[in-house]
């Protein structure tokens, strides 16, 4: 019992240990305290003044002087303190340097005061009574965040008061004494009160704060794999372009995008993606040092901001150390899984004068990256904001246009090498414009598609081109192009059969094409649409076959009729054992699903030789002929 009296007393008498709440109660103290001192020196004073011809030099002068250097020091040290935001070690020393300094000064007034006593007549001795009991009383007002040093003060000074005063024998001080105990012990069990309030708010606003950084924290990171979010990069981005701009130095930022992810989701499930993704960001974050701020911008794409001093060539020796770090194969339970990566890089202030720019251009730079060098690092240049400005152009040309007018078609033959003449013709867009000249397909059709101007376009060339072919021979197909976003959309494609089936063309003569991504946006949507072409007895054609991600199976599930092997794997064939394989194996893959095989890009004779020597029997390209007008194609008939 008497073990846990000593442990009650000592609790009460020692500061806290709550790291929080020792800071709390430092910074309430760097308030208050300096009050203390204040009216220490005043009630000092006030006395010392009042009778200090009757004093002793030493105790009217000397004594007070001392006292009032240790106050004013210890006033100023807790001025300063005022705008500190201390440690909790430090809080904790200032805390029990309180205690220590609140006995000892207490001690030293109580001792001061009460060797005044014998001084002064009976006014003087009620005057240092009354000094003793009001000053004792605006300690622990001013102490009350501190309850250690609080209770300290009070049993030190009303003991030495009760103790005093109360053999007095005179009936005023014992009178006064027991007004002044009961009094303190009124302020004490208010004190324990507050102290007690005081302590559940500090710990209610610890709670409340870390629940604030919690939820910061996880509206700023990326679950899945634990990087900052898309919020946060942007954040990141501002404030680091702003630091940017006043220190007069270069900021960064790259974009990267996964290649091969979305197959990786559609066979192996979103299961194994996400784990994929977790590797994925694991690996960037083993390329990326602290001078980087790495995020995931959300699906299988990442960022990175670079903001220490760098040149062009450092950037792109990091963009080709994260898209090496990607290409390692993952391997996930039993399963190996081969990715890679893209990434396109733009700098501040270089090109880009605010931080929406800078992301806008690193994003095209990876449009370009994916592009022309699919696997590697791209810098923003000059050359991309010609494009994008140009881009600009176009895009307002599109919308402000009549492109009923202005657009043609082009056709070029698909021969048949075993006989040397035509079997059919591709359609290819063609627009003249009055203010921009001959702009090629390749730069206003990703426009239109999106600006969402694709499916007036598609409409419009579809009606002029199967005009076109009403006047071929009946032996000879049209093949016309498709974009995503006509196969995707289920008005759309109502609006294609509706024209199909208003011409008088047999729909047996028409080949539509769509390309590999386009089936691979939304599967189901764009079978069923692919399903009602069939239906109406149109062939469909798979482009650019073998640069996508389609798998067998999926591709055994279309209507397929034919499929046209991209002119990347043409290009000298002759000479590339692995283009030769490729081919070799897609006319086989083709001959033994019952398809026919179209080979683009056939511009040399060897080129040719070497697919007859393969069994190729439909081909493309300039060796034949390049794209002509409609009136240009009588000597293929």
């Amino acid at each position: 019992m008497l073990h846990k009296l000593q442990n009650k007393i000592a609790t009460l008498l020692s500061v806290p240990s709550d790291p929080h709440l020792l800071v709390a109660q430092c910074r309430a103290l760097s308030r208050h305290i300096p009050i203390l001192y204040c009216l220490l020196l005043v009630n000092t004073w006030a006395i010392t003044s009042g009778h200090i011809h009757s004093l002793p030099i030493e105790l009217g002068v000397y004594a007070p002087l001392a006292l009032t250097m240790i106050c004013i020091m210890r006033l100023l040290l807790w001025w300063r303190s005022r705008k500190l935001s201390p440690t909790p070690q430090q809080a904790r020393r200032m805390l029990v340097q309180t205690n220590w300094l609140a006995a000892l000064l207490a001690a030293a007034f109580v001792l001061w005061s009460l060797t005044l006593f014998p001084y002064g007549d009976p006014y003087m001795q009620g005057h240092v009574a009354f000094y003793m009991a009001i000053t004792v009383i605006g300690c622990i007002f001013c102490l009350m965040h501190l309850r250690s040093a609080a209770l300290i003060v009070a049993l030190i000074v009303n003991t030495a008061f009760a103790i005093f005063f109360g053999i007095s024998g005179h009936p005023s001080f014992i009178s006064m004494t027991i007004n002044t105990v009961l009094v303190s012990i009124v302020m004490l069990i208010l004190l324990s009160v507050y102290y007690k309030d005081f302590t559940r708010t500090v710990q209610a606003q610890h709670q409340t704060q870390a629940l604030s950084n919690e939820n910061f924290r996880l509206a700023n990171m990326d679950s899945l794999t634990g990087l900052p979010n898309r919020r946060s990069f942007f954040s990141t981005l501002h404030q680091l372009h702003i630091q940017t701009c006043l220190n007069d130095t270069r900021l960064s930022v790259g974009i990267m995008d996964l290649d091969g992810f979305k197959p990786v989701n559609d066979i192996h499930g979103h299961t194994l993606g996400d784990r994929l993704l977790n590797q994925v960001g694991q690996r960037l974050q083993a390329v990326c040092d602290n001078h980087f701020f790495l995020a995931r911008l959300g699906g299988d794409e990442f960022s990175v901001i670079i903001s220490h001093p760098h040149d062009d060539a450092e950037l792109l020796r990091l963009g080709e150390d994260l898209c090496a770090a990607i290409r390692v194969p993952f391997a996930i339970d039993d399963v190996q899984v081969q990715i890679s990566a893209s990434i396109g890089f733009a700098s501040a202030p270089d090109i880009a004068a605010d931080a929406e720019t800078l992301f806008e251009y690193a994003d095209y730079a990876l449009y370009a990256s994916k592009k022309a060098q699919r696997g590697h690092a791209i810098l923003f240049s000059r050359q991309h904001h010609e494009e994008i400005c140009r881009n600009a152009l176009i895009e307002q040309a599109l919308l402000t246009s009549d492109l009923s007018a202005e657009l043609s078609l082009a056709f070029q033959p698909i021969v048949d090498i075993t006989t040397g003449k035509a079997a059919g013709f591709e359609a290819l867009a063609r627009w003249h414009n009055p203010m921009l000249g001959d702009i090629p397909a390749g730069a206003f059709i990703p426009i239109a598609e999106r600006t969402g101007l694709i499916s007036q376009i598609t409409l419009l060339l579809l009606q002029k081109a199967l005009d076109t072919a009403r006047l071929w021979p009946a032996h000879i197909y049209l093949s016309f192009n498709l974009s995503a976003h006509d196969i995707n959309s289920p008005t759309h494609i109502r609006r294609i059969l509706d024209i199909i089936q208003r011409n008088a063309i047999n729909p047996s003569r028409l080949q539509l094409e769509i390309t590999e991504t386009a089936m691979t946006t939304h599967f189901d949507q764009a079978k069923a649409a692919v399903d009602k072409l069939r239906q109406l007895g149109c062939g469909l054609a798979l482009d650019d076959f073998g640069t996508g991600y389609s798998s067998l199976i999926r591709l055994h599930t279309l209507p397929l009729t034919t499929i046209k092997v991209d002119r990347s794997f043409v290009t000298h064939i002759q000479d590339n054992p692995a283009s030769y394989k490729i081919v070799r194996s897609l006319l086989s893959l083709s001959q033994e699903m019952g398809l026919d095989c179209v080979v683009e890009g056939v511009e040399t004779g060897a080129e040719l030789d070497t697919l007859r020597s393969l069994g190729c029997r439909h081909v493309q390209g300039y060796l034949f002929s390049r794209p002509l007008p409609a009136s240009q194609l009588d000597t293929f008939f």
